[in-house]
């Protein structure tokens, strides 16, 4: 009966062994999930971390562009006659042209003129170049002027008249190109006449070189 008995409870035990085998086994794969699981959280966190440091440090990069292009034009600034804002420098066009017209005001050149220095050490000092756009309103061109096609024709020929003209006062003409928009990306709404005046506009503005590279428009 003794032998019987030990028989049996070998037989039992050699029965249970492969169950623990297999918890064994579960375990270890569990385990084994979890760390992937937590590695691939930890890399993702680190991915996070990473795209947030870099967005902050083009923003910081942004703002220091910003601050060194509104003390560089602190003196045009002052007079009220340009404006800055996100980094570009707002002219009217009534300051620099007459109605329907790509001829250059005398005081217009000389707006520009004094845009001039300023801006050369602002570029110097970074590898960016210079992008002149022309807008308009939507008003169609008038009747009986056979210069301009359209409107987007008169943008474009403004843009390269106050191309040529910081050309010519001092700008390297590698620095800077022109591009046009006619009435389009409005600044004010286009029912008033006071929001048609803020529309025909040039913009100057600092670009890197390899987004000015990718910009549509009219090259210098």
């Amino acid at each position: 009966m003794m032998a019987g008995d030990e028989l049996d409870d070998g037989d039992a035990l050699e029965g249970r062994a492969p169950v623990w085998a297999v918890f064994g086994d579960l375990m270890t794969g569990l385990v084994g999930a979890f760390v992937l699981l937590l590695i691939g959280v930890l890399v993702m966190q680190m991915d996070l971390v990473a795209s947030l440091e870099s967005e902050i440090g083009k923003r910081r990069e942004e703002q220091s562009r910003r601050v060194a292009l509104e003390k560089a034009l602190a003196v045009p600034l002052a007079s009220g006659r340009v404006t800055l804002n996100e980094g570009r420098i707002g002219i009217s066009g009534s300051v620099l042209f007459a109605l329907n017209s790509d001829e250059l005001r005398p005081d217009g050149r000389e707006l520009l003129r004094s845009l001039v220095p300023p801006l050369r050490v602002y570029l110097a000092e970074r590898d960016e170049m210079l992008m002149v756009s022309g807008f308009t309103d939507d008003r169609p061109i008038q009747q009986g002027n056979r210069r301009f096609a359209d409107n987007l024709e008169l943008s474009a020929q403004r843009a390269l008249t106050v191309t040529r003209a910081l050309i010519e006062e001092g700008l390297p003409p590698a620095q800077v190109f022109s591009a046009a928009f006619g009435p389009e990306q409005p600044v004010a709404s286009n029912d008033a006449e006071e929001g048609r005046a803020l529309n025909r506009r040039v913009e100057i503005a600092p670009v890197p070189k390899a987004r000015a590279d990718q910009e549509g428009g009219s090259r210098e």
